[in-house]
């Protein structure tokens, strides 16, 4: 499989911070949210190719992205891939949707 890394959120919006109070629980509801709306702009992913959120260490701990996973010779999942990363979302009310409330005024 590939993957091409579509950010932690939209990429206007601002974001968890790695370090901050409640990273992990902030980081997570907002890469589900993310995901969420790059279903409702770009689709359901085919056969083949899979949106996820996926951990990378860091100096700082684990830093949560979200991916869009595809399998390489197969055509349908590369196009949605590249779709993905051309037209996810930048900001939340391009897919009608608020930011995640986790974490939040605390």
């Amino acid at each position: 499989m590939e993957r091409y890394f579509l950010g932690p959120a939209p990429s206007d919006e601002n974001c968890a911070q790695l370090g901050g109070d409640d990273y992990e629980e902030r980081a997570k509801a907002e890469g589900r949210q993310y995901i969420a709306a790059i279903r409702i702009v770009c689709g359901d992913p085919p056969d083949g190719a899979r949106l996820r959120m996926v951990s990378q260490p860091h100096d700082f701990g684990l830093y949560w992205e979200v991916v869009v996973e595809f399998d390489p010779t197969d055509r349908a999942a590369c196009e949605y891939a590249a779709w993905c990363d051309a037209q996810a979302p930048t900001n939340w009310a391009a897919a009608g949707l608020d930011p995640p409330e986790v974490g939040r005024g605390r």
